[in-house]
């Protein structure tokens, strides 16, 4: 007897080769050549509903339920521990209602405060006979540790000192910053000003020279009016050793000085201005001045 090839998932579902042959063997074919098996009165139908869907139901069924407990239960117990972080501690509670009894004036009920009424005191009046003493109450101090009477009160002026001598150091190292600061720009300050003269020396020295040489000087009125050689004759070493002498007699700021007045005064001359006037009163009146910080 021939018969088709059977579906793969059959087998995946339970229905063995063997069992299916010999069903096909007892069945009878159909008009298109197929065989039908006949299902027994007390056989299951492996095509019916009931067979084919017992796995579509893929609801976790238990662990689903025992898994949703436990998320539960979390969500319970972490709602139980943000209440009790709401709920204030026995101390604190202790604390808040000190404070406000504490905050409560005194009342005629209080013997103590009855008795200073009769004694003439009025409430919120200052203590003692000038009136100069307190008006409120000397506060309690409740100290929670284990330590001595006046231990926490000698601990915070330590602290307090230890913080007072770390600002009165800071300040003294600013201080000494800013002076640092200042002597530095000064010298800086100093220095560019003794490389300002020196130049303006060596400028006045040279047209000095030219000026005298045009009215027709031969020596100039003092030596170092004007800009000495650099190579020097062995004849001349004693003279200018000894006008060395004099020369160190004044110093670059007061030898500018001197011999730009000179420039002022015989040739109407300014080195800083570079020019020539024609007269005195033409000096005066266009020229800022007879200093460098003049032409600024």
């Amino acid at each position: 007897m021939a018969h088709r090839s059977l579906p793969r998932d059959w087998n995946a579902r339970g229905l063995g080769f063997t069992g299916w042959k010999r069903r096909a063997e007892a069945g009878k074919r159909s008009a298109s050549g197929v065989l039908i098996p006949i299902m027994g009165d007390e056989e299951d139908d492996y095509m019916s509903d009931s067979f084919i869907n017992v796995n579509q139901d893929i609801r976790p069924g238990m662990p689903m339920l025992r898994r949703t407990k436990e998320v539960f239960k979390k969500e319970e117990k972490q709602k139980e521990a943000n209440e009790r972080s709401r709920q204030k501690s026995i101390k604190e509670q202790e604390k808040e209602q000190r404070d406000t009894v504490l905050n409560i004036a005194l009342g005629n009920e209080n013997k103590g405060f009855a008795m200073l009424q009769k004694m003439g005191y009025k409430s919120g009046q200052p203590l003692g006979k000038s009136g100069k003493g307190i008006v409120e109450p000397i506060p309690l101090n409740i100290t929670t540790g284990r330590s001595g009477l006046g231990h926490e009160e000698v601990k915070k002026r330590k602290a307090e000192e230890n913080l007072e001598n770390y600002r009165r150091k800071m300040h003294m190292r600013k201080q000494a910053e800013e002076q640092t600061a200042d002597l530095f720009k000064l010298r800086l300050k100093t220095k560019q000003e003794q490389l300002q003269v020196k130049r303006d020396l060596v400028k006045s020295q040279k047209a000095c020279q030219q000026l005298d040489m045009q009215k027709g000087l031969e020596s100039p009125k003092e030596m170092w009016f004007w800009l000495q050689p650099e190579e020097e004759k062995e004849d001349d070493v004693d003279a200018e050793e000894e006008e060395e002498k004099e020369e160190d007699e004044f110093d670059e700021s007061e030898k500018l000085i001197m011999l730009t007045a000179y420039l002022r005064e015989e040739h109407l001359y300014c080195i800083w201005c570079g020019t020539t006037y024609d007269d005195k009163e033409d000096l005066s009146s266009n020229c800022p001045g007879d200093t460098f910080a003049d032409h600024e």
